[in-house]
């Protein structure tokens, strides 16, 4: 893959010395700061706690439909400019005469993304540090929801970057993108709707909340992981496809 490591370095760049990352950072930190703080205060008036309950499972898995709300936010504006500003503001065509191959262009953005999104995250580790010091935290679990957060993090912007790619417009990408990820969360929805049957099953394995209680309690289904890589795969696939189209186009 000729030219990766530039890729991947030129959007690194591009994301952190533009506004947008700080902005993204500051909006996601303040939001799940808040969500944190009212699942401290609510826990800290209980006067028990089950053995599968606590903020930590709370933060990751049985709130995660406000986690999973802030996602459909935060991966969409990260990969809206991915392409679609390349191609409106004309780079596009530089970028592919270097000697660089689609793919090597597809993953080094893809994988700028994904640093960036791990990056953003990073600062909640010290909300699992200020729970540790008044408490006990289960840290396989920490690692365990962590893991899940990237599997669906991995995916969202994963189809982000597909759709950036089919447009000019940050706008209709980011438009674009939000439909898509809501979509998927709505086929999740069908667990709680659907009756007992092949259905209600389709819909449990796709659900993004289910994926995100199970990895919020230290349950790890290889069944979900192999989901998200499949779903990466093919939206990076089709993103490789489309880039290399406009080669001859």
């Amino acid at each position: 893959m000729t030219g990766f490591f530039a890729v991947y370095r030129r959007e690194m760049l591009s994301l952190w010395v533009t506004p947008l990352a700080w902005v993204l950072l500051v909006v996601f930190l303040l939001l799940e700061g808040a969500v944190f703080y009212s699942i401290v205060v609510h826990f800290a008036t209980l006067p028990d706690l089950s053995v599968d309950t606590g903020p930590v499972q709370a933060f990751f898995g049985q709130e995660s439909i406000l986690l999973l709300l802030t996602l459909m936010l935060l991966c969409p504006a990260l990969t809206m400019r991915t392409f679609a500003e390349e191609r409106r503001s004309g780079t596009i065509e530089a970028l592919l005469t270097a000697p660089v191959t689609p793919t090597a262009v597809v993953l080094g953005k893809y994988l700028a993304v994904v640093t960036t999104y791990a990056l953003m995250w990073a600062p909640t580790v010290l909300y699992v540090l200020i729970l540790r010091n008044t408490g006990t935290v289960d840290v396989p679990v920490v690692l365990t929801s962590y893991a899940g957060l990237l599997g669906v993090g991995a995916t969202y912007l994963a189809a982000g970057t597909l759709m950036s790619a089919m447009t000019r417009s940050q706008l209709v990408a980011l438009l674009l993108t939000i439909f898509v990820v809501f979509g998927l969360f709505v086929l999740g929805v069908g667990e709680y709707v659907f009756e007992d049957g092949p259905l209600r099953e389709i819909a449990a394995h796709l659900s993004m909340a289910s994926q995100m209680e199970d990895f919020s309690k230290g349950i790890v289904d290889s069944r979900r992981l192999v989901l998200d890589g499949s779903l990466v795969a093919l939206c990076l696939f089709l993103t490789v496809r489309v880039v290399d189209s406009w080669r001859w186009g």
